[in-house]
């Protein structure tokens, strides 16, 4: 794990592994970038892969008060530029999602193409709004552990709960670390979030929307809200929220065609 911290303040915790063309893997809600723990060696063997704790997770800073997804997807346009790195493929996983977005509408030249993994476009409705404010009082008055508890199981295809039990065990141990205090900046940022719908249909970017067949948080037809010759889009087979744990061989091979045709299409030499 590697460090990078500016004048401000800000600390952002980051993994940095491979060569060729950039690309950055952003965790979901109360995760870490050891989210991406077994698909991140098999996309460094191709890509330069770097993989953030998003600021209020993991290592990285965890400021008390609300975030904004905005300032989230500052902070990796500011890691970018720490990295040198002009322009890379920014995977959002769930939270990680609406981060990506927020860069293409923020930085769209930083970006050859995104992806939204397991993610949608939409904001919250009314109901998903009441239950972000739940969780901020869950996380205040149980402690993160007992959020996590409650959220982990969910995350994952129902029948995987058991079969994948290490998985679930590992994936509540990666949330037991997220700072109570970015949490609940987090879950506060993700209430306040605008549709970013209009992100998907103007942009000329080459886009990946990659859903899970059991997703039972951010259902298909939710990610899939853009069509034309720019998007593309999956569907990884059994999977839930968490393909990146669940079926982490077949969601790589879906990036990996969707990176190769960006490769193709504007050349092969290596970026920085």
């Amino acid at each position: 794990m590697e460090y990078f911290q500016d004048e401000s303040g800000r600390k952002i915790a980051y993994i940095d592994q491979g060569s060729g063309l950039p690309i950055v893997l952003l965790h979901g809600f109360c995760g870490s970038s050891s989210y991406w723990s077994e698909a991140l060696p098999l996309l460094a063997r191709s890509y330069r892969v770097i993989a953030p704790d998003l600021r209020g997770h993991g290592a990285s800073f965890a400021p008390e008060g609300p975030y904004t997804i905005e300032e989230m997807a500052d902070d990796i346009a500011a890691l970018l530029d720490h990295l040198r790195v002009e322009r890379a493929v920014p995977f959002g996983h769930s939270l990680g999602g609406y981060i990506a977005l927020a860069l293409a509408e923020r930085h769209p030249g930083r970006l050859r193409g995104f992806s939204l993994v397991h993610s949608t476009a939409y904001p919250d409705g009314e109901q998903a709004k009441e239950n972000r404010l739940k969780a901020v009082r869950t996380i205040r008055t149980d402690g993160i552990g007992a959020f996590v508890d409650g959220l982990v199981p969910k995350l994952f295809a129902p029948e995987h709960v058991d079969s994948m039990a290490d998985r679930v065990l590992r994936a509540k141990g990666i949330g037991y670390a997220t700072p109570p205090q970015g949490a609940i900046g987090a879950s506060l940022a993700m209430r306040e979030r605008p549709d970013r719908n209009r992100v998907l249909a103007e942009l000329e970017l080459p886009i990946l929307l990659v859903a899970g067949e059991r997703d039972q948080i951010v259902p298909p037809e939710r990610t899939f809200t853009a069509a034309g010759p720019n998007v593309s889009q999956a569907t990884i087979s059994g999977a839930g929220h968490m393909s990146m744990m669940e079926a982490p061989d077949a969601l790589v091979s879906v990036m990996a065609v969707y990176l190769d045709a960006i490769k193709e299409e504007r050349g092969s030499a290596p970026e920085s």
